[in-house]
């Protein structure tokens, strides 16, 4: 999509800003992307974090991409383009999240690295910390927990990630979890506990 050229248009900086905002939250805010095939876990891992940091009086959203499709972005399709606007628009919500302070979850299949890349690009170093939900497909199509692979293989659906759509896993991702060896609560621990060593909860 083409974006507007209008040197009309200026940033209106506020008073406060988001060092300021992790100090009256008492953490830091960044963006966690969960990538990986389409029933690895990312949506499960996501939901659990979320409740985990939330009893430890830690800011969050998730931004869950199928809940984004049926608002922000119900206009796109699953082409590459469109795939690719999809997370556009996301990285740059969760732009926002993160200057307001919050420590924001995302999760999306964004198979290709390139997009990925483009979403990490908008952050600050170590505000975009990319968990490869690694899984192999065939467990992955074993669980099928909305029923995608069994109506890709009838020819219901076209391009799914993983089968007629390639997936490109991260090259150096900051956490890979796999969930076919670990259950929810080793995952968790592995992401709190590289959140930790970063200093993201504490200023």
């Amino acid at each position: 999509m083409q974006g507007v050229n209008n040197n009309n248009i200026l940033w209106h900086k506020g008073k406060i800003n988001k060092s300021q905002r992790w100090i009256m939250n008492k953490h830091k805010s960044a963006l966690i992307w969960f990538t990986g095939l389409p029933g690895s876990g990312k949506s499960t891992l996501s939901t659990e974090l979320e409740y985990r940091l939330y009893n430890m009086n830690i800011r969050t959203y998730i931004l869950d991409g199928d809940n984004i499709r049926h608002g922000l972005n119900k206009d796109l399709n699953f082409s590459p383009e469109d795939r690719r606007e999809n997370l556009r628009r996301v990285g740059e919500v969760a732009k926002l999240f993160v200057d307001a302070g919050i420590l924001t979850i995302a999760a999306f299949a964004s198979p290709y690295l390139e997009d990925r890349k483009m979403v990490r690009n908008l952050f600050c170093d170590g505000e975009f910390i990319e968990v490869y939900v690694k899984c192999p497909l065939e467990i992955c199509e074993q669980r099928d927990p909305k029923g995608l692979y069994k109506k890709a293989r009838n020819g219901q659906i076209k391009g799914l990630t993983g089968l007629s759509a390639p997936y490109e896993p991260p090259v150096n991702p900051e956490i890979i979890v796999e969930t076919d060896k670990m259950d929810v609560n080793e995952s968790i621990r592995i992401i709190l506990d590289y959140l930790d060593r970063n200093n993201v909860f504490k200023i």
